[in-house]
């Protein structure tokens, strides 16, 4: 007598739907934030100097004003316009030749560019203009940052 048999198709088309369901759902929750993160920061760019001297030699970018003497250079730009992070060690507790203070009743607008070693809220403290860069210290640790509005207000763009 041929033996009787429940068709399990069924089930199995249903566990494999549901697998597959929760690998896209995880893929799209691991990979959705990653694409934003790469598209949004997709233009920017970041380094370490040992020297101001070193820096500007590589970039011309880098602000002249920055000292040659400065040690432990961070620098990030966005290549699609002026957003600039400077992070820099300097000889001694002073603002670099050139810079001016900062007029208290004008509030900078936030850096555009992020990066970890760039002080949130930095917009709060600036104490300086340093050419087109607010600035502000922090013992003889520089922090300054460029806005692409100055940044193209300089250019006539």
């Amino acid at each position: 007598m041929p033996s009787k048999r429940t068709p399990r198709r069924p089930r199995t088309i249903a566990v494999t739907a549901v697998s597959v369901l929760v690998a896209l759902g995880f893929a799209a929750f691991v990979a959705v934030p990653a694409a934003k993160d790469w598209y949004q920061n997709r233009h920017d760019e970041a380094a370490s100097y040992r020297s101001g001297k070193e820096a500007k030699g590589d970039r011309v970018s880098v602000p002249r004003w920055l000292p040659d003497e400065a040690r432990r250079i961070e620098y990030a730009m966005k290549t699609t316009g002026g957003d600039r992070l400077i992070k820099a060690a300097l000889p001694s507790r002073a603002f670099p030749a050139g810079c001016k203070p900062h007029k208290p009743d004008t509030t900078p607008r936030p850096p555009a560019i992020r990066s970890t070693w760039f002080p949130k809220n930095a917009e709060q403290r600036a104490q300086a203009r340093c050419g087109l860069y607010y600035a502000y210290m922090e013992g003889n640790t520089l922090y300054a940052w460029q806005a692409n509005d100055d940044w193209a207000a300089e250019r006539g763009v």
